[in-house]
């Protein structure tokens, strides 16, 4: 099955204005809080996943974070597709993690990051659906004193097919919540789907339209008070003093706090007082030796690491440095890519309330069981006697996938028992202090025959590992294998498409004092600019086509989704004077993914990307509309990283501060996004992350073809693409 879809940047301001009427998007947390009432009011619970009102609304509910990517109305639609319910009676909330420990994690992962939240829960939310609904026939059954194998359901409905009765699943849900859930049932092939795999317009619009919508930052509770944080500003400094009587008597000063040895914090009755108070903090800083670290001194540490002896080896097959040096022809070349922010539209924020036996945080977070445990450590009360409630992420992309604004929140609360705390970092805090994509180099360097063919490659990455900096146990014999991500021999996650008879990837790991962290597309992002720019530079030394030259090589599932991208650009057909296209191809977070750019190059150097033309095979297609805006907003984060993206360090500190030195892509750059999707319906796949990796490449291929000249060092708003430059 092939799916072409189109969504321009008008396209979707239309599309969010005509969202459609009817749903009760209610948003309650926690809601386990009103069981009682709940129960008597007819409200039945028929397993974690479903509950079922007497007017048959049907509540969902969503271990996984919302932040924009459509995971909350692809699970709904999972379940409801199961359950054969009235989709227009479905809403959602979220359960607490606190609830999921309690009930022996029922939910399971709270995890939401590396474009698993349907790719991973689909099976078991989809069973709840399919539970849920046997349930319900069963109750219905004994109802109409009918055989429930002669019941069928459909729309909130369950129908005796010989008499005609029927009963409405709001009028069952309490006998059926009282029967023995079935051990198991049969799920739907695909190809039957009624409300999964359809573009269904998603679930949480209408209250971002209308402003209903809570994020952490609107969060309010009576008595609350607001805290706003600076930590030192160079990563592992501490604080050496600060002088509070200072600032004490400044409008609105409640309590000016320090924590963790690194940072003061300032508690006033609005954000703003906090906020003018502590910049006019006297504070003192102990830096010690970091605080020499330059930006030209990283780069001259990963440059040294391309040549290094030692390496840990990723990706091997026959002998590499062999056939490269006894080939008829060697091409060498070396990429970087920066330091990225992940600029969240909402900075970090949390807020907490402490007391000797209670702590609870209501938050935005990407994963609720470690912020919960965040909450546990740094109040120094059990799990048990902690919760966190889930609020919409104002973006996420893998920032809020750590808690350290969900610890510094619950410190700054138990200063202060009783009161509840909101803790919001300044854009410039957040900007100074994030867990950045790392910074890597690649050399590589081929081997060719008389006839071009590729007989021999080696990719050498030297730069940070992620694992190092933030999950150091779960390096392997010290080595990252997530630094290999699209480069790796095998596997479903991230595995390398070209078939190379003597290949070595390997990574020389050296890490500057900068936090690295998971960054939306994480590894697959460079690793595709290394590698897909290099196959352009080796089919141009071969003297063939880059499409062709690829073929050649690509496994079948690869080429594939490649060559749809092509067909659907009419890459290789006449293009307007002075449009060139470019080409790349990755696998990533299970998903196998091509985008063709269509670019012209001003004689000024002024870049255009006028259209990218993206092909998806995600395996299974959960909702195709959400898919195309996914990849659509997925190119903004590849394109602003590729033309502006980049987090520099001098004097052992970030230098970039807010989005006037760190840039975006604006909407006047946006080009016009084709999708398609090939999905073979034999594996689950991710779609917010992958398609990323494809666009900077793309690009990067076919400014090459218009000036004759390659960008190998990113961002590109460093290099200069005048005419004859």
């Amino acid at each position: 099955m092939t799916i072409q879809t189109s969504l321009g940047r008008r396209g979707f301001l239309a599309s969010t204005t005509a969202v459609a009427g009817g749903f009760s998007l209610g948003f309650h947390v926690p809601f386990l809080d009103d069981g009682a009432a709940n129960a008597q009011a007819g409200v039945r619970e028929l397993n974690a996943w479903v509950v079922i009102h007497p007017d048959d609304k049907v509540v969902v509910r969503i271990a996984r974070s919302e932040m924009g990517q459509g995971t909350l109305t692809g699970l709904c639609q999972l379940v409801a597709e199961e359950l054969e319910c009235d989709w227009n009676k479905v809403t959602w909330e979220y359960p607490t993690p606190g609830q999921n420990v309690a009930r022996n994690r029922v939910w399971r992962n709270f995890s939401t990051g590396g474009s698993r939240g349907i790719r991973e829960s689909n099976q078991y939310v989809r069973e709840g659906g399919a539970i849920a609904r046997e349930m319900l026939i069963a109750a219905a059954a004994t109802k109409l004193n009918v055989p429930a194998g002669e019941l069928t359901a459909a729309n909130s409905v369950i129908t005796h097919k010989g008499s005609g009765k029927s009963v409405r699943f709001g009028e069952v849900a309490a006998a059926a919540a009282a029967l023995e859930p079935p051990k198991e049932v049969k799920l739907k092939d695909p190809k039957d789907w009624k409300i999964a795999g359809k573009p269904i317009k998603r679930l949480d619009t209408v209250e971002k339209v209308t402003g209903q919508q809570i994020y952490g930052m609107d969060h309010t509770m009576p008595g609350m008070l607001v805290a706003t944080v600076r930590a030192c500003p160079v990563i592992g400094g501490k604080l050496k003093s600060f002088d509070a009587a200072k600032i004490e008597k400044m409008p609105g000063v409640k309590k000016v706090v320090a924590i963790d040895g690194n940072a003061v914090v300032v508690v006033a009755d609005t954000y703003w007082n906090a906020h003018t108070a502590l910049a006019a903090l006297p504070t003192e800083w102990d830096v010690g030796e970091l605080g020499k670290v330059q930006q030209d001194q990283i780069k001259a540490t990963l440059k040294a690491g391309l040549d290094a002896p030692e390496a840990f080896v990723g990706n091997k097959a026959g002998d590499a440095k062999a056939a490269i040096d006894g080939a008829a022809k060697k091409v060498t070349a070396t990429y970087s890519f920066p330091y990225q922010h992940h600029v969240t539209m909402e900075p970090m924020n949390a807020t907490a309330r402490y007391t000797a036996d209670k702590c609870e945080v209501w938050c935005g977070t990407q994963n609720g069981e470690a912020a919960l445990a965040a909450a546990s450590e740094a109040s120094g009360l059990p799990v048990a006697k902690c919760e966190v409630y889930k609020l919409m992420l104002g973006g996420g992309f893998g920032r809020r996938g750590r808690s350290d604004y969900v610890r510094q929140a619950v410190l700054v609360a138990k200063e202060m028992p009783g009161t509840p705390i909101k803790l919001i970092w300044s854009r410039e805090e957040d900007m100074t202090h994030c867990q950045y994509h790392p910074i890597t180099m690649a050399k590589l360097t081929a081997g060719l025959d008389k006839d071009g063919n590729l007989v021999g490659l080696h990719v050498r990455i030297s730069g940070q590992s992620i694992l190092a900096s933030l999950l150091p146990q779960n390096l392997v014999n010290g080595m990252d294998p997530a630094t290999f991500q699209g480069l790796m021999q095998t596997g479903v996650e991230a595995a390398y498409g070209y078939d190379v008879p003597n290949l070595l990837i390997d990574h020389a790991m050296r890490n500057p004092h900068i936090t690295a962290g998971f960054w939306r597309g994480v590894n697959v992002n460079q690793n595709a600019v290394y590698m897909e720019c290099f196959m352009d530079e080796l089919a141009e030394a071969a003297g063939q086509d880059p499409l062709a030259y690829r073929l050649k090589y690509l496994k079948p599932k690869w080429a594939a989704v490649l060559k749809a991208a092509c067909d659907k650009a009419g890459y290789g057909k006449p293009l307007p004077a002075g449009h060139f296209h470019g080409i790349s191809q990755v696998m990533g977070y299970g998903s196998y993914v091509a985008g063709v750019a269509e670019v012209s190059v001003a004689d000024n150097g002024q870049v255009k990307i006028h259209k990218i033309t993206a092909a998806t095979n995600p395996g299974h297609v959960v909702n195709p509309a959400q898919i195309d805006r996914q990849v659509a907003g997925s190119f903004v984060y590849g394109l602003s990283a590729m033309l502006y993206g980049e987090i520099t360090v001098k004097d052992g500190a970030i230098e970039q501060t807010n989005f006037d030195t760190y840039n975006m892509l604006r909407m006047d750059e946006m080009p016009k996004v084709e999708t398609v999707l090939v999905p073979t319906h034999d594996f689950w796949g991710g779609v917010g992350e992958p398609t990323i990796a494809v666009a900077a490449p793309a690009v990067l291929n076919a400014i090459a073809k218009a000036r004759g000249k390659r960008v190998r060092d990113l961002p590109l708003m460093h290099h200069e693409l005048k005419k004859g430059a």
